[in-house]
């Protein structure tokens, strides 16, 4: 039997290119779109906007005595809002893109 023969079904699916030529990732036509946009912007938020509020934090102890929190619990809170909102940006961009 032919060696060449069988592997035939598996050829079909690889892309010939010149020698030389590194393989190209297929074109999906999709674009970042929405939810990525949204994302983007929760990590900025996480990586930026929360440790330029936790260093502020000490000059603006009156806003967070009015808040009703301490400046402990503001430091161990102030975290956690990047990380709940990350993951509902998370849960909802799967929910999103399996109804499409």
């Amino acid at each position: 039997m032919d060696s060449d023969a069988a592997d035939d079904g598996d050829r079909d699916s690889y892309v010939h290119r010149p020698s030389g030529e590194p393989p190209r990732q297929a074109e999906t036509g999709e674009e970042f779109g929405t939810e990525g946009w949204i994302l983007v912007g929760m990590v900025l938020v996480g990586f930026l906007v929360v440790p330029v509020a936790i260093l502020l934090l000490p000059a603006a102890q009156s806003v967070v005595r009015s808040l009703g929190l301490t400046l402990r619990a503001a430091y161990l809170a102030l975290p956690l809002v990047p990380a709940f909102l990350l993951g509902a940006v998370a849960v909802w961009s799967a929910l999103r893109s399996r109804r499409s």
